[in-house]
């Protein structure tokens, strides 16, 4: 590990990854193992990123035969990692800002707030996100690109 702890903004599209494998999966799992063995590392996610992962394991079961319990136990085991929240309401002004700037939803735009606030990476499994502010002030890595990001 690094001797500076790691430290840096998720967003959903990361956080479920860990539950259900797909494209980025043993990405996302490396990033949440990092957070869980580096004593020092903290993880912030904006409140709402926990109803948007739930809406995510809500689809899962709509959409396909993924076990309701699962999504449940999903959404606890998300809630129980020991993220460090921050209310949406704080970043509100700063979002809608940066929504309007880089024609971005108001959710997406909450984390990049967030990270911009911290001075700290946004890490995000949304490859067109990154696009969308590449060439802006705000430091946004994909999840793909992480293992050869500074840390």
């Amino acid at each position: 590990m690094n001797p500076v702890s790691f430290r840096a903004v998720v967003d959903a599209s990361v956080a479920v990854k860990i539950f259900v494998p797909e494209a980025l999966s043993a990405e996302a799992q490396a990033v949440f193992a990092r957070f869980v063995q580096d004593r020092g590392a903290e993880l912030f996610v904006p409140d709402l990123f926990f109803v948007e992962c739930a809406n995510v394991f809500w689809e899962w079961v709509q959409r396909s035969a993924y076990p309701p319990i699962a999504a449940q136990g999903h959404l606890r085991d998300l809630m129980g990692l020991g993220l460090t929240e921050i209310p949406a309401q704080a970043l509100l002004d700063d979002a809608l800002g940066i929504a309007l700037k880089h024609q971005l939803t108001a959710y997406d735009a909450c984390y990049i707030a967030a990270a911009h606030q911290l001075r700290l990476p946004l890490i995000t499994a949304d490859k067109k996100l990154v696009g969308q502010v590449a060439k802006s002030p705000y430091e946004v890595w994909w999840l793909g690109d992480v293992g050869a990001a500074p840390s």
